[in-house]
């Protein structure tokens, strides 16, 4: 049995462990030891809460293989997912510490895949900020690309510890870019599946009025499909029948896809501006697929309202903070106090107070209306390039929860421009880390695909990851 140094374990991605693993060349206690030594190494960068070292050795020393992955390390999202080891705070001094008597059917369908969750990833108060700067984790957490810069958010933590090698497979959750808006900060992979084909029971149906997917980060597409052909499937008594899948999606990256016809988005709603830098990685992947004999067509944004849909997107974030937060203050049995939230949470509770009914139906109705021009928009095309984000990853504090709850969320709307959208249109979408600036700073490319068809946004995104390898390209050692 041979031993992993650093550097070894740093370079393997989930399949080659489970591979080192099935052949009886380490242990999950000896790649569990490892991760933790990388975690200790980074904790500066703090990706990572509710450490769970020595219970979780004492799993890995009596670990079956199992799943695709065998036995190897992974993180939780500190989102509330619901874990009978872990407890939760989603980044908020209000719910620090909330545990589970049961274990939600991710959290099962994970350990189920051979993935041994050692702690929880970082995450913005209540996952609503698209950076991870919660006030709760006490301070940032920090790019170890670009210092300075945000890790994104809601899945800051996670995308932080894959890029730093602390673990190659995280688990993220995206209600409005919260996998892919940190992945591409980080420079790693991140898929949002279709609505419903993850479930979220058994506690709930749906999150955000149907806008929130759980998923995976990843330094390699082959990590995200044989994560998604573990996780993917109806659960019973879901609200949304999960769409049709392949045998599997990690067969069909192995192979390149027949050519495809793709769209491209180079202009953003309501003239919002992107940077030079989103757009030069957009060109280098359009440029890329036409190599790799796909029909590129330039085609227009979809017809929708893109200001009415931020309004209904904050329209529900709002309500959701109101009910988080009175569940919360019912049970300690104490009134809200203006420490327990971070400033634009607390104004967001105030604004979902004053909300009626017909706003939240209105909103709900306006998502559904984004599906159906989305799909429309989409009609002649197999799947659609855009920019991941508007512009570079942002300094820190400039999106910390500061400020008014809807000067906050328009600010976040011409940043994260094309992700939200794409929750509520319900299709899969995929960030790949297409480009670097000369700073080192990573710039990420969206690929979005019709409704159930993660088949062909994986199979692209393999494509691309051949022709153009990202998964060894490291960060800077830290100062």
């Amino acid at each position: 049995m041979s031993v992993l140094t650093a550097s070894d374990y740093a370079a393997l991605d989930g399949m080659a462990m489970a591979q080192l693993l099935a052949q009886r060349q380490t242990t999950p206690a000896a790649l569990l030891d490892a991760a933790i030594a990388a975690a200790d190494r980074h904790s500066a960068l703090n990706a990572l809460t509710y450490p769970r070292y020595e219970e979780s050795r004492a799993l890995a020393r009596d670990w079956t293989l199992r799943g695709p992955f065998g036995g190897i390390p992974f993180l939780l999202k500190d989102s509330g997912l619901a874990s009978t080891r872990f407890p939760s705070s989603i980044g908020s001094r209000l719910l620090d510490d909330t545990g589970y008597s049961f274990d939600a059917t991710l959290t099962q369908r994970f350990e189920q895949a051979g993935l041994l969750a050692f702690a929880r990833s970082t995450v913005s108060e209540l996952c609503m900020g698209p950076s991870t700067e919660a006030v709760r984790n006490g301070g940032p957490t920090h790019n170890p690309w670009a210092p300075g810069r945000s890790v994104g958010g809601s899945s800051g933590g996670a995308a932080v510890a894959v890029a730093a090698g602390i673990v190659p497979v995280a688990h993220g959750s995206d209600g409005g870019g919260s996998i892919r808006l940190p992945a591409s900060c980080c420079g790693v992979y991140g898929l949002k599946p279709s609505r419903g084909l993850v479930p979220m029971g058994p506690a709930r149906g749906e999150g955000w009025g149907g806008m929130a997917v759980d998923g995976v980060l990843t330094r390699t597409v082959r990590d995200t499909a044989a994560a998604m052909d573990a996780i993917s499937g109806y659960a019973a008594g879901a609200p949304y029948a999960a769409p049709a899948q392949p045998a599997s999606y990690l067969a069909l990256t192995a192979r390149d896809p027949q050519p495809l016809r793709i769209g491209v988005w180079r202009e953003a709603w309501n003239g919002i501006p992107i940077a030079p830098e989103c757009l030069a990685a957009v060109e280098r992947t359009v440029a890329l697929c036409r190599d790799l004999g796909h029909t590129l067509v330039e085609v227009p944004l979809p017809d929708i309202d893109y200001a009415g849909f931020v309004r209904a997107h904050g329209t529900v974030l709002a309500s959701n903070i109101v009910v988080a937060v009175d569940n919360r203050v019912r049970l300690r049995g104490r009134p809200l106090a203006p420490e327990d939230l971070e400033e634009t949470i607390h104004d967001g509770y105030a604004v979902g107070k004053g909300l009626s009914a017909t706003q939240y139906v209105d909103a709900i109705q306006r998502f559904h209306a984004i599906g159906r021009a989305f799909e429309t928009a989409m009609a002649g095309c197999d799947l659609v390039i855009t920019t991941t984000l508007a512009q570079l990853p942002r300094p820190l504090g400039e999106l910390a929860l500061t400020g008014g709850f809807w000067d906050f969320r328009a600010k976040v709307s011409r940043y994260a421009t094309f992700l939200a959208v794409v929750n509520a249109s319900g299709q899969p979408a995929a960030t790949l880390p297409m480009n670097w600036t000369a700073e080192g700073v990573p710039v990420g490319t969206q690929l979005i695909g019709h409704f159930g068809r993660e088949d062909q946004v994986l199979a692209l995104s393999a494509q691309l990851e051949r022709a153009l390898p990202w998964a060894q390209r490291r960060p800077p050692p830290a100062a």
